[in-house]
C-alpha cells in the first residue's frame, strides 16, 4: 500500500480501537473487519470504501466527495457501497463519520 493508503489504514485503526478487528486484503485494498463484518477499505489513491445502511445510501451519495461505489468501471457494487475520495476523508472529522456510518450499520446486521 502506497504512503498514502498506509497513513490512511493507520487514521482507520485508531478509529476502530474500541472494536475487535481484523485487517485482510481485499477489493484491492485493506479491509477493516468489525464482528468479522466488512465496515470500511482504504483503497489505492487513499480512498475509502464504505459498506453503509442501504437505506441512507440515496443520502450519503450527496454528500461531497461520497459517490456509489464500484468494481471495475461501470460495475456498481449496489446501495450500501460508497467510495468517499481521498481529498475529502483528509479532515479527521469527515473521516471518523464514514467509519462511524459504516460501524453503525454493521452492528445492526
Amino acid at each position: 500500500m502506497n504512503g498514502d493508503g498506509s497513513a490512511l489504514a493507520d487514521r482507520v485503526r485508531a478509529l476502530l480501537t474500541a472494536h475487535s478487528t481484523r485487517e485482510v486484503p481485499m477489493f484491492g485494498g485493506l479491509s477493516f473487519m468489525v464482528d468479522e463484518k466488512m465496515v470500511v477499505s482504504v483503497r489505492p489513491g487513499a480512498e475509502l470504501l464504505a459498506h453503509v445502511d442501504p437505506e441512507r445510501s440515496p443520502h450519503l451519495v450527496t454528500l461531497p466527495g461520497a459517490r456509489p461505489a464500484e468494481m471495475g468501471a461501470g460495475r456498481a457494487m449496489g446501495p450500501g457501497w460508497i467510495s468517499v475520495s481521498a481529498d475529502v476523508i483528509e479532515d479527521d472529522e469527515r473521516l471518523a463519520f464514514w467509519v462511524g456510518e459504516a460501524v453503525e450499520y454493521v452492528g445492526n446486521r
